[in-house]
């Protein structure tokens, strides 16, 4: 048999190999094949569409009319407008990254941020910011799924069914994922990720024309609410980190557009790019009125969550909650599809060739791979259900242990979202592409990493201030004696 060899960079290290072509034996391509490495290239641009829309419309445009109540109408809607034009500018930026190199895509996030920085430092660069970025949001769904429930409960119920324990409700949301996280990839997902688009653009309409149903009180307060100016301040801080955490989908674009075809005639950045500009008008009309709208209504009184601030008509608020569950489901397999591997060739060891290669894989696979390449557990339908439920009930924990969605909104809004949404990709821009020093393109990209780098401090300073002071008062797990989910939500706002 013929021997060719085969050389393998990483870092600045060569491994070389000589093998025989069939060298791998086909129990390695079965275990290939059942942890799904490579994705299917056939989409449409309506998937990017789709799929954008899910990944980044969700838990983010229910806590606008808060947002605004701590930013103020100028700066508010500042805030707004400015969050829409720089994660729309990045986002292109991204996907005309995806395959700047002629005959090479960048399918993962990490390999765009390897090929600017170096092997090595690339990888420390992204891995940090997208385990932040992907266990931040599946805690928050979990929260949110929650207290949609909740809310839904109370609404149905009122004074004909017992009191729930807030914590069951985030409980049922997330037993829904156990049996949705055994599908096997993204494409098994398109018909949830398409039900949670059209259910986002639902109760976003609902949210604001609920607000408009709903009788307004004659005096309602703008101005920034009664408290010491510190608190003022991080509160504003916060607000800041809400607004950018409704901008996420930059973490998932370049897996995306993975699962589409190009050929040098027809790129994939052309139905990618289509399918962005639609998914970020479906953005903006969930996500402006919501904010606008909501502030309007409520003013200072606006909840850190609309749908639970609302009360009538209860029908089409009950009903606009369950699109929220049920766009969070999609929501949050999605992002875990998406969730990328980068630690490979740290956890596998760099000796073993079938290990060293770096693939970019949903956190469900980083755990299977490192089950059976490493610790050499049979590929099995058993092995995939203990791993894949033992990490949706790690999530489903920490939501029930801090379940303090304005904050974990304003904290990953800042310290994760800020990052791989509004400077990296400006980063690698200027890294890759060098544009001439002051001409537009330059300076452009240096005033989004000056504004991006202060939002992830200051936003995330916020958000830590507010669940450490809502946890000070907060009785753990007990959904504040099993009150109603208005007056438990309301507890934990007036805390702060």
């Amino acid at each position: 048999m013929m021997e060719v060899e085969t050389r393998v960079h990483f870092g600045d290290m060569k491994y070389f190999n000589s093998q025989h072509a069939d060298e791998r034996s086909a129990e390695e391509e079965a275990i290939d094949d059942w942890i799904q490495i490579s994705p299917p290239k056939s989409a449409k641009w309506w998937f990017s569409a789709v799929h954008n829309v899910t990944a980044m419309v969700g838990a983010g445009v229910l806590g606008f009319p808060y947002a605004m109540s701590e930013l103020g109408w100028g700066p508010g809607v500042t805030a707004m407008v400015l969050s829409w034009v720089i994660t729309l500018y990045t986002l292109w930026q991204m996907v005309e990254m995806h395959e700047m190199v002629p005959g090479r895509r960048f399918d993962r996030y990490h390999e765009l941020g390897q090929h600017a920085f170096g092997e090595k430092l690339g990888l420390w660069i992204m891995v940090p910011q997208q385990l932040i970025v992907g266990v931040g949001v599946d805690i928050v769904y979990m929260i949110t799924g929650g207290r949609s429930l909740c809310k839904f409960h109370d609404l149905v119920c009122r004074n004909n069914c017992n009191k729930i324990n807030f914590t069951y409700f985030i409980m049922i949301f997330g037993s829904v994922h156990f049996a949705f996280s055994q599908l096997p990839d993204i494409n098994s997902i398109s018909g949830v990720s398409l039900a949670a688009a059209v259910m986002s653009l639902s109760y976003s309409t609902i949210a604001w024309g609920g607000s408009l149903v709903e009788e307004r009180k004659e005096e309602v307060e703008y101005g920034y609410k009664a408290g010491s100016p510190g608190g003022t301040i991080i509160s504003f801080f916060c607000a800041l980190g809400n607004v950018a955490f409704a901008y996420g989908g930059h973490n998932v674009v370049l897996e995306i557009q993975s699962t589409m075809p190009s050929t040098p005639s027809k790129p994939s950045k052309k139905p990618m790019w289509k399918g962005v500009l639609v998914a970020y008008i479906v953005v903006a009309l969930c996500y402006f009125p919501v904010a606008i709208v909501g502030y309007w209504r409520f003013g200072n009184g606006a909840g850190d969550n609309i749908l639970v601030t609302l009360h009538e008509p209860v029908w089409l608020i009950a009903m606009a909650n369950m699109f929220v569950v049920v766009h969070l489901i999609g929501g949050y397999q999605v992002h875990l599809r998406f969730f990328y591997y980068l630690l490979a060739p740290i956890i596998c060891g760099s000796n073993n060739l079938s290990l060293v290669q770096i693939y970019a894989m949903p956190i469900f696979d980083l755990i299977e791979m490192v089950l059976v390449k490493k610790l050499k557990f049979k590929a099995s339908w058993y092995l995939r259900f203990i791993a894949r439920n033992t990490y949706v009930a790690f999530t489903m924990c920490i939501a029930m242990t801090f379940p303090f969605f304005g904050g974990l909104l304003g904290f990953f809004g800042g310290f994760a979202f800020a990052p791989t949404t509004y400077f990296l990709p400006c980063i690698i821009w200027l890294v890759v592409k060098k544009p001439r020093k002051f001409s537009l393109s330059w300076f452009i990209n240096w005033v989004c990493i000056v504004l991006g780098v202060v939002l992830m401090v200051v936003a995330g300073i916020g958000g830590l201030r507010e669940i450490i002071v809502n946890a000070h008062g907060y009785k753990f797990y007990s959904g504040n004696n099993s009150s109603s989910c208005a007056s438990t939500f309301n507890k934990l706002r007036y805390l702060a």
